[in-house]
C-alpha cells in the first residue's frame, strides 16, 4: 500500500478514512477539498486543480481522498488500492448535518484554509446535489473500475461496518 486513492459521495467518510490509514501507514495524506476550494469557498479555477490534483498524483507515496473525476484515470492508474465508500445516502445526508453543526464556526481539518462550517446560499443545492447524484457518482465509479489496470486492490465498502472492519484488516 503506497498509493491509496479513496472514493465516494459526499459523507461517505472519505477524509475520516484517509486520516485514520495515514496515521496508520504513515502515508502522506491529501484532501481533495484543499485542493478545490480557496479561502471563503471560492472554488479554484479547474485548470489549476487539475494540475495540483496530477502533482499529487505523480508522487510516489500518497492517500488521495476525494473526487474531481477529470483526473480519475490518471490517479487510478498510479494507485495500488482503490477504495470506495458506498454509504447509503440516508446517513450521508445525516453526516454531512451532523459535520455541519459539529464544526459551526469551525474550520474542518479537511477543508482548505478560510472555509468555515455554517449556512450559505450553496447549502442547500449541496444537499440536492447529494441527492440527485446518488445514483449517476455510482455509475461513474463503476465504469472507471472497468478501466482500472489488473493489480489494483479493490475494496468496495458499502456499510459503516465494513469500514472497520477494513481498518481492522489493515492493522489500524
Amino acid at each position: 500500500m503506497q498509493r491509496v486513492m479513496i472514493v465516494g459521495g459526499s459523507g461517505s467518510g472519505k477524509s475520516t478514512l484517509a486520516r485514520a490509514l495515514g496515521t496508520c501507514t504513515g502515508l502522506p495524506v491529501h484532501h481533495m477539498d484543499h485542493i478545490h476550494w480557496m479561502p471563503g469557498w471560492q472554488a479554484r479555477p479547474r485548470d489549476q486543480r487539475r494540475e495540483m490534483a496530477l502533482e499529487v498524483e505523480r508522487g510516489d507515496r500518497w492517500i488521495f481522498e476525494g473526487g474531481f473525476s477529470t483526473t480519475y484515470a490518471h490517479r487510478l492508474s498510479r494507485a495500488d488500492m482503490l477504495i470506495w465508500l458506498d454509504l447509503p445516502v440516508a446517513l450521508r445526508i445525516w453526516r454531512v448535518t451532523a459535520r455541519l453543526v459539529r464544526y459551526w464556526g469551525q474550520q474542518r481539518a479537511d477543508m482548505a484554509e478560510g472555509c468555515t462550517e455554517r449556512l450559505h446560499s450553496e447549502t442547500l443545492p449541496f444537499y440536492r446535489w447529494i441527492w440527485d447524484t446518488r445514483q449517476s457518482g455510482r455509475l461513474r465509479i463503476l465504469a472507471m473500475l472497468e478501466t482500472a489496470h489488473p493489480d489494483l486492490s479493490v475494496h468496495h465498502l458499502t456499510s459503516r461496518a465494513a469500514v472497520d472492519r477494513f481498518l481492522q484488516d489493515a492493522s489500524c
